[in-house]
């Protein structure tokens, strides 16, 4: 399973001591079936024109902590390390998370069996299915109201939702979804705010008051 964080700061700051607590913290967690969190890592964090920039790397996070003083200050950070469903699956540098398109920034983990659509969606493997059934409703209606409605589409169409947990950020907000039917200790989401600082992660982060992130619901941070 996966690993993720987003931080907005209402000033700017560099980045490097959060990184290197998510680092540690996905390099002790454990998903339920032992695995860890080992196939990649990647960063967006947003620009001065409003888009999103990212970086990816197929190393663990932990293995990469010299980079981290090469992400610029910024006030919007998305970060995600990758664990790989299935061997075949790992090595891809386009499987990597974030996603971004735009002004959005979106990251994912979860579980979830006998998902079929009755068309093909665009993309090779779980999470980019699930960010092309979302980004085709962002423009339209609220961010809020167009996550909700994708998370609706894949229950409608899925046998059983163990965890889905969903992140999205348009640089101003946070926009979660966090379902965990199974290993709570595990799937469930946690959200913080002290001063400056907003934050929602996989597991609280030393340094921030984390808290549960009420599941089943949308929550804009």
């Amino acid at each position: 399973m996966c690993r993720f964080l987003m931080v907005r700061s209402e000033t700017l700051f560099q980045p490097l001591e959060i990184l290197n607590e998510f680092a540690r913290m996905a390099e002790a967690s454990r998903a339920p079936d032992g695995s860890r969190q080992g196939d990649g890592w990647g960063i967006a964090w947003l620009g001065r024109r409003g888009l999103w920039r990212a970086r990816r790397s197929l190393r663990p996070v932990w293995e990469d902590r010299a980079s981290f003083a090469a992400v610029p200050a910024g006030r919007a950070f998305a970060v995600h390390a990758r664990s790989a469903s299935f061997p075949g699956q790992a090595g891809a540098l386009d499987f990597i998370q974030p996603f971004v398109l735009n002004g959005f920034a979106f990251v994912f983990n979860g579980l979830l069996k006998g998902v079929s659509f009755p068309v093909p969606i665009e993309g090779a493997i779980g999470s980019q299915k699930i960010w092309s059934l979302l980004k085709a409703r962002l423009g339209g209606p609220p961010a809020p109201e167009a996550l909700s409605a994708a998370v609706t589409e894949i229950a409608s169409h899925a046998r059983e939702i163990l965890a889905m947990n969903i992140g999205l950020f348009d640089g101003d907000r946070i926009i979660a979804y966090g379902h965990a039917a199974s290993e709570p200790s595990y799937y469930e989401l946690h959200a913080a705010a002290a001063g400056r600082w907003t934050a929602l992660c996989s597991e609280p982060l030393a340094g921030l008051p984390f808290r549960p992130l009420p599941a089943g619901s949308v929550a804009v941070l």
